[in-house]
């Protein structure tokens, strides 16, 4: 059985991965985005930081916009987190973003993970 997105999500976990071993754990959320993006722009590996995402309600926009942490090959959506452990309520968080957005594939990313990122994938939606 194949994943979703299969080639473009190794791509991603390698960048995280190697971002995870030359930092180790310990640094905000912030110090990873901006290493995560210097590490993707060496690989070739097209992504959009902080985007802003319009949402609607019933076909109605709201006031209320979402910036993804990443939008990697314009597709995947890429939520990074720094904390002990993963939490039920940051797993809803990227569903939630996925059902939002209409993406199919969403990486949720803890770098705070010992002794590496733990990376998790979400598929939404997806077209059988």
């Amino acid at each position: 059985m194949s994943m979703i997105y299969e080639e473009e999500g190794f791509a991603i976990r390698g960048a995280v991965f190697e971002v995870s071993k030359t930092l180790g754990t310990g640094f905000a959320e912030e110090v990873y985005q901006e290493a995560l993006e210097m590490e993707l722009a060496e690989r070739g590996i097209p992504f959009e930081a902080q985007k802003e995402l319009f949402l609607s309600y019933k076909g109605r926009p709201l006031k209320k916009t979402y910036r993804p942490d990443l939008i990697c090959y314009g597709k995947i959506v890429v939520e990074l987190k720094s904390v002990r452990a993963l939490a039920p309520e940051h797993e809803a968080q990227i569903i939630n973003y996925l059902r939002a957005t209409g993406f199919h594939l969403g990486l949720l990313v803890n770098f705070g993970a010992y002794p590496k990122a733990d990376v998790r994938s979400y598929a939404f939606g997806v077209p059988t």
